[in-house]
């Protein structure tokens, strides 16, 4: 590491606009990381704040779109909960729907609809009444933080609903980009069936049937006795709008990301080789061994990256602080930034790695030629 060390100190103005690309690169994996998970969060938090670990939704409904057209009768909820491996099981209903405020502002509402007491029904409440009332709703902390409160009232546009906010949410609880408000099951049917108010007769349905599973659970003899299809909870994700869309097209960008910085670094280190070949070929016919150069040249290449790695984070953490605080969906995530960065080293160590192969090839005697 002595000479790597001495050649970074030399060749200082090459190495920073190495390690600045490098940073850059880093910043930006930093920032794609949160807002990745900001989107995930602001499309599915209200799912994965629910305690499922499957949905069963109607026969036949795909799957991009699966809690905005599946219906499953009540009776399916009471098939499902008598399969082996079902611990419980309970109806799910869900309706994005558009509403205004009592200043006629509008605001838009994922409505779930749960029973009483049910282990969907949340409970984690930061003010005010858990589900219960029959026009009472839970908003999510985030509704709340946009102007609602308890005691406000929201009025549906179709069909026309007053329903009045009872409880507020201990965090993030959204579907599809839009705050959700817990409601009673009966009240959701009331509204998917258009009934005036309570009293007028309604269908016994849901969107789906939540369940909490064992390892004893059979999905397809469950599926083929309750008539349904049953997918995990990471596997219902997909059917938030616009869900899969976005990580993917985020996922590949950061995959670009990893692999440019693996490029740029290869490519780097590999005209910075064939510069000091000559200087590579004199310490070989001085009786410096291959492993010894392989090591000094990989060290430079770590050195380098760790570092760069290090600034860029940084940075990338402290604009992320400020996107945290904006409108924009942000979230950094600590495992997430783990993975970029080891992510981010080993790839960049192969390029390198590659690049600096070729130390191996050199022949001692092309030193006693001298330049060229």
């Amino acid at each position: 590491m002595f000479l790597a060390l001495r050649e970074l100190g030399f060749a200082r103005t090459r190495f920073l606009l190495m390690g600045g690309v490098v940073a850059l690169v880093a910043i930006l994996v930093v920032l794609l990381s949160g807002l990745s998970a900001g989107l995930v969060n602001d499309g599915v938090s209200g799912l994965k704040r629910t305690p499922v670990t499957d949905f069963a939704f109607a026969e036949g409904t795909g799957t991009d779109a699966a809690f905005t057209r599946s219906v499953i009768d009540v009776d399916q909820v009471d098939t499902m909960a008598e399969q082996p491996g079902v611990v419980d099981a309970a109806p799910y209903g869900l309706l994005l729907a558009n509403a205004h405020r009592e200043d006629d502002s509008p605001v838009d509402l994922t409505l779930v609809g749960v029973e009483p007491g049910s282990f969907v029904a949340p409970t984690e409440l930061a003010e005010g009444d858990a589900v219960g009332a029959a026009d009472g709703i839970v908003i999510s902390e985030t509704a709340a933080e946009d102007g609602l409160a308890v005691g406000d009232t929201v009025t549906l546009d179709r069909p026309e609903r007053t329903l009045t906010v009872v409880g507020v949410l201990d965090g993030q609880h959204t579907f599809g980009h839009v705050d959700v408000a817990y409601l009673p099951l009966s009240t959701w049917q009331e509204l998917i069936a258009g009934a005036d108010g309570p009293g007028d007769e309604v269908p016994a349905v849901a969107t789906a049937v939540a369940l909490r599973t064992d390892d004893a659970f059979d999905r397809t003899a469950a599926d083929a006795a309750a008539g349904t299809v049953t997918r995990t909870l990471s596997e219902s994700f997909g059917a938030s709008p616009g869900y899969t869309a976005e990580t993917a097209t985020l996922l590949l960008i950061q995959v670009f990301l990893y692999a440019i910085s693996a490029l740029v670094v290869g490519a780097f280190f590999t005209v910075w080789t064939i510069q000091r070949r000559h200087e590579i070929a004199v310490m070989r016919a001085m009786g410096a061994r291959r492993r010894f150069l392989l090591a000094d040249s990989l060290g430079q290449a770590a050195v380098l990256l760790l570092g760069s790695i290090v600034v860029g984070f940084g940075l990338g953490i402290a604009a992320g602080a400020g996107l945290s605080a904006s409108p924009m969906p942000f979230a950094l995530q600590a495992a997430d930034l783990v993975l970029a960065g080891a992510l981010l080293f080993v790839l960049g160590m192969a390029g390198a790695a590659v690049a600096v192969a070729r130390v191996t090839s050199v022949d001692p005697l092309t030193a006693l030629g001298g330049q060229r």
